[in-house]
């Protein structure tokens, strides 16, 4: 006799994570324990940069909190961005098979997901990652964000294009303060 559709799908996804499953869960260490102070709500000024280097300033909100099992910090950004109004939405948190922290990043101005690595400096303040974006012509261009709490109440993050040359342009600075409450 043959297994329902359903039934036998789910049974070979049962049967692929029960090694998995009899192993010890993971759980969340000290480097996914940090993600937890992040959580809230930021108010974000944003100063953006065009290719012609003019700033354009606009206002946003991200709202930062705890993500599956204490792995992630979830983030959701609603605001403006170059004159107009942006989503987004990330996930952060540390690969600890990797021993490198990573970053999907999925935003209302572009098709593609983007992802960073990085690691935290030896002061635990400032978070340096990298990625790759597709550029107005199709070919990917490479990024650097650098993610600085001043505080715990005050963070900024900058993010920068990587030119053809290897130098960087500034193409976005987010100074956000966490409300209180």
């Amino acid at each position: 006799t043959m297994i329902p559709r359903p039934l036998g799908f789910l049974s070979v996804v049962l049967l692929a994570i029960a090694p998995v499953a009899a192993q010890e869960m993971s759980k969340p260490q000290a480097e996914h324990e940090k993600l937890a102070r992040f959580a809230g709500t930021w108010d974000a000024v944003i100063e953006s940069f065009g290719m012609d280097g003019k700033p354009l300033h606009s206002k946003g909100v991200i709202e930062q909190h705890s993500g599956p099992g204490g792995f992630w910090l979830i983030d959701d950004f609603t605001g403006e961005c170059l004159g107009t109004k942006c989503t987004g939405h990330g996930a952060l948190g540390y690969d600890s098979i990797r021993k490198v922290w990573v970053q999907s990043w999925v935003f209302s101005m572009s098709p593609s997901l983007m992802v960073w690595t990085g690691d935290f400096d030896a002061t635990g303040k400032v978070l340096t990652m990298t990625g790759e974006t597709p550029s107005m012509n199709g070919t990917m261009t490479k990024m650097r964000k650098v993610m600085t709490w001043a505080s715990a109440d005050s963070m900024t993050i900058e993010i920068f294009l990587v030119l053809p040359d290897g130098k960087e342009m500034k193409t976005m600075t987010l100074t956000c303060t966490r409300r209180a409450g």
